[in-house]
This record gives structure tokens, sequence and C-alpha cells, in this order.
């Protein structure tokens, strides 16, 4: 049997969702509890992998049974009593035995949060802007995204990735509310796949563009020349979140 989970985690307390030696990651830490409640070693394959402190507001991963579970709410709540306060497990679903969870997604969407004012209540999940931003600006910039393929200029250098063609089909800063009267704006950006590092070297070109440090020309020949040196700054982790994941059998 094979089944999807359906989670999310605080990317505080970990360092990113892919099990390395000597560090707490996402994926070990639920496989942990999957092998204790199953009482049988039990990986799990992601959707996707986040680095370090970036947070996931859903992401999926798949895990396979010997048998049928029987009581899905149960089940989720003995693992919720195991993996601690940073993953909540939300969801169990059947899906047929050759589903995967990394290979079957058909587009992720990711969520970068910028504060423009000083708060304390937002530093664990949003980037405060001390300088004003031309949102305009940023905008114009980010509708060159969807008419690129070749990410290069934001892709982590020496990763393992076998290409840095992307197909990323919305990229918008908007405005957001929050429940501390904070403003603030959000980038959100959708595509078939990312590359590591890929969004927050992207919001901070962007914010580039949106001090003035930048034109909408030089966003362009970033793009352009492919190099990784080109691009602004990564940006801190805890203000991203991996928003949504689809999958064409599940709602």
């Amino acid at each position: 049997m094979r089944y999807f989970l359906r989670l999310a985690y605080d990317g505080a307390g970990f360092h990113g969702w892919q099990t390395q030696p000597n560090a707490c990651s996402v994926q070990q830490t639920i496989e942990s509890a999957l092998s204790t409640v199953l009482r049988r070693p039990t990986p799990i394959v992601g959707a996707g992998r986040t680095d370090t402190g970036v947070n996931a507001r859903t992401m999926y991963a798949h895990f396979d049974t010997d048998s049928p579970i029987a009581d899905p709410g149960r089940f989720l709540t003995g693992l919720n009593r195991l993996v601690g306060h940073g993953i909540s497990l939300q969801r169990l679903i059947e899906v047929h035995p050759e589903a995967h969870a990394r290979f079957d997604a058909t587009e992720r969407s990711y969520k970068y949060f910028v504060a423009l004012e000083k708060s304390p209540f937002l530093r664990a999940s949003s980037w405060y802007s001390p300088t004003a931003l031309d949102v305009d600006a940023m905008n114009e910039a980010a509708a060159l995204l969807p008419a690129t393929s070749d990410f290069t200029s934001f892709a982590k250098l020496h990763s393992d990735a076998r290409t840095n063609i992307c197909d990323v089909r919305h990229a918008l800063w908007t405005s957001y509310d929050n429940p501390f009267g904070v403003p603030g704006l959000v980038f959100t950006i959708t595509a078939d796949r990312f590359l590591r590092n890929m969004v927050r070297s992207v919001v901070g070109t962007l914010v580039d563009v949106g001090r003035g440090k930048i034109s909408h020309r030089d966003f362009q020949t970033i793009i352009e020349r492919r190099d990784r040196c080109a691009a602004g700054t990564s940006m801190p982790p805890q203000a991203l979140f991996l928003w949504d994941v689809k999958y064409p059998y599940i709602d």
C-alpha cells in the first residue's frame, strides 16, 4: 500500500528537509516516527527539498506499508505526538502503488513575506525591509520570469541539478494583511519545479530592483548572463514558505 502524507512545518528547528548526518531534518524526524508506529523502517519521499530554516505550509511525502492503515485519524494522532511541535501531519491519502510525491507534482508555489515596518511579532516569519520598495518596478521585473526558461543565474552553485530549466507560471508581488496591522508585501511564485536557493535569490534580486539599485534592464541582463554571481543576495530563509503542491489525483 502506498500513502501520501500532507504536512506542514516550521523550518526554524530543522536543517532543511533532507536527511543528513549529524543534523535534525524534517524527513528524518518523520521517518523515525513512522518507523516507531509501523514497527519497521519506513523511508519517505518528499515533494521536494527545502533548505535550512525554510518553512512549508503544504508539503507532501509518500511511504509504503505492508497492509492498509485501518484508522487514519488515530494513525495521524500517534505520529503527531512523536514528531514534536515543529511538524503537523494533517492528512493521510491512499494512492495508487506507482504514485510519486516528487515526480507526479505538476506545480509548486512559494511565498516570501516582507514586513514594511519593524515588528517583534513577525521576525520569525518574514523579512523586515528598513527601506521603501518600489512594488511596481519589482512587478515589472518579475513579469520577465514566466518568459524565462533557464534559471542558472538564480541557482545554487555546484548543486546536483541535472538541468536549470524551469517553467515559471506566475510571479507577482502583492500587499498582505497580518493580525498585527503591520504593512507587508508577499511575493508568490509558481512553477513546475524549482532549483536549490532559486526563490531566495530571485527575491533578493527583485528587492535590488525595488530599492533602485538595479534597473529592469539590469534584471533582464542578469537572467541572460546565466551567472549566479551576477544576481542579488540570497534572502533570509525564515520568510520563505512552500505554500502549495499540486497533483492530478489530489483535490
